[in-house]
This record gives structure tokens, sequence and C-alpha cells, in this order.
């Protein structure tokens, strides 16, 4: 298991995993549910290598047996979450371009602090709000533009819709999940992902390049697999609104990806919403640390 400080660094690197993830969606040219399916398929067999590796954790699989088989529906709900979650992303992705799409996403810390403070009445503080309303102007002065009757509007609320399901996706792992390993926690609910589309894809298979399957590989080991294990282990840890605020500075690395791959500079307004950002997540590590 992670230290509480090994689980604010993991949190930080999974942020600029999953902000690389927009840029995989972009390049590859197959569509968003296959997309999901073959990133799925690629994280269960990472995540069955990485329990292997790391012997203590895939020695708890015997014994956590009996708690999984417990809570079936938390597992079913948390697979369709992570489905949800994925395609609504890589459909904003496709339809809004890698910007709108992670900003779209980057919503998902209000509805974690929503989800805590009004359905679960959990506590809170004053500080956390702050940081969520400067992460919500951060968010605003990156955004370049609101034109509800063009694609970037339709792309962005698939960004919110995907925001949404991530953060239900990271309660329920908190709430639920989170006395089970984190491998088999990750494992199943990517299982699920790619059991729920294997319908929608089977007929279009044969139709994928070699050169999609390449990075659709590399999108399910390294972006999927390794980040949603980092993601899983820290939140036994870390508050689900502290990881979420860390996680939510993704739109900063995939528009720094964006820059240095298709040469897309952000303008001076998006370099003090990123500042802001940068501010509050920040504020949220040292709290943490402080602990």
């Amino acid at each position: 298991m992670l230290t509480r400080l090994q689980s604010l660094f993991a949190i930080h690197f999974v942020a600029i995993l999953f902000g690389a993830t927009g840029i995989f969606g972009a390049l590859i040219t197959a569509d968003a549910l296959m997309i999901t399916w073959g990133r799925a398929l690629f994280a269960v067999f990472t995540l069955i290598v990485l329990s292997r590796l790391f012997s203590k954790e895939s020695a708890q699989w015997a014994s956590t047996n009996a708690s999984w088989r417990r809570q079936p529906a938390a597992f079913l709900f948390s697979g369709a979450m992570l489905a949800v979650h994925w395609v609504t992303f890589f459909f904003a992705v496709k339809v809004g371009g890698v910007a709108v799409a992670t900003l779209g996403f980057a919503s998902f810390p209000a509805f974690i602090t929503l989800i805590e403070a009004i359905l679960l009445r959990e506590k809170v503080g004053r500080a956390e709000w702050l940081r969520l309303l400067l992460v919500s102007l951060g968010l605003v002065l990156i955004t370049p533009s609101f034109e509800w009757a063009d694609q970037g509007t339709e792309g962005l609320v698939w960004g919110v819709l995907s925001g949404a399901a991530f953060g239900v996706l990271a309660v329920l792992n908190r709430r639920r999940l989170s006395h089970i390993n984190a491998f088999q926690v990750a494992g199943l609910q990517n299982a699920f992902v790619f059991i729920f589309l294997f319908p929608w894809v089977a007929s279009s298979l044969g139709q994928v390049s070699v050169s999609d399957w390449l990075l659709i590989a590399a999108l399910g080991m390294v972006c999927t697999g390794l980040a949603h294990w980092l993601f899983v282990s820290s939140l036994r840890q870390l508050p689900a609104r502290t990881a979420g605020l860390v996680v939510a500075s993704e739109p900063l690395y995939a528009i720094l990806f964006a820059w240095m791959l298709f040469d897309q500079m952000p303008s001076a307004r998006m370099l003090v919403g990123a500042a802001v950002m940068m501010a509050a997540i920040f504020s949220a590590s040292l709290a943490v640390r402080g602990k």
C-alpha cells in the first residue's frame, strides 16, 4: 500500500498520464467506442502483470475474494461509470478537440464536492470550497470561448458529462471499494468496460489499422492500466476532493502536450488560468502533507 506522501506524488503523476490521454484520442483514427474498448483490454493485461510484480499486493487477491463478492453492485456500477466517462471523453475529443475535452472533464471536482456535501452529508471546509472556486475560475480563464452553436460547445458538453461520470467513480471507489485490493478494483472495472462495450465493437475490429492498435496499446498500458492502479491506490490515503483537485490539472498537461506536438500555443489568458489552477492544487498538496 502507498504511504500518504507516495499517494500525493502518485496522484500528480496520474494527472500527467491523464493529460496525455487526450493526445492519444486525437491521434487514433478509430471511434470513441473502439478506443475505450481497446484501452480497457490492454489495461487488464497490464494490471495482471503489475499484480504479479508486486507480490505483496498479488498475495492479497485470494483473501479479498469474499470482500469483492459482497460488492457486485458497486463493481458493476463503477465499471459502467468508467465506460461512460471514457466514451464521452473521446466523443468530446473527436468533436471539440483536446483542449475543450480536457477542460470539460476537469469539472469533475465540482461533482465530487457536490456528491459528498449534498448526497453524502460530509463536511466540506471553507478552504476546500475556496480551492474549488479557484479551480473553476482557472477553467473559465483557460476556456478560449463559448459559442453555443459550434462543435466546441458540443465537445464541452460531452467533456462535462465525462467529468460527472468520473466524479461518481472517484467517490464510489473511496466509499465502497477502498478496502479491496487496488489491482482487483482497477482490473475488474476495466474488465467490465471490456465486457459492456464488446457487442458494439465486435463487427469493427477488423477495420482498425495496425498504427491505431499500437497507439491504443500504449494508451491502455500506460495511461490506463498504470494510471488507474495509481489513482485507486492513492484514494486509500487521500480525500477524493483533494485527489480530484490534483487530477484537475490534467488540462494543463494536455494543453502543454498539444503545444509541443501540434504547435497549439496557449494565449496569455490561458496561462493566467493555468497559474490560478496550479496555485489551488499546490495549496491542496500542502494541506495533505501537513496532516
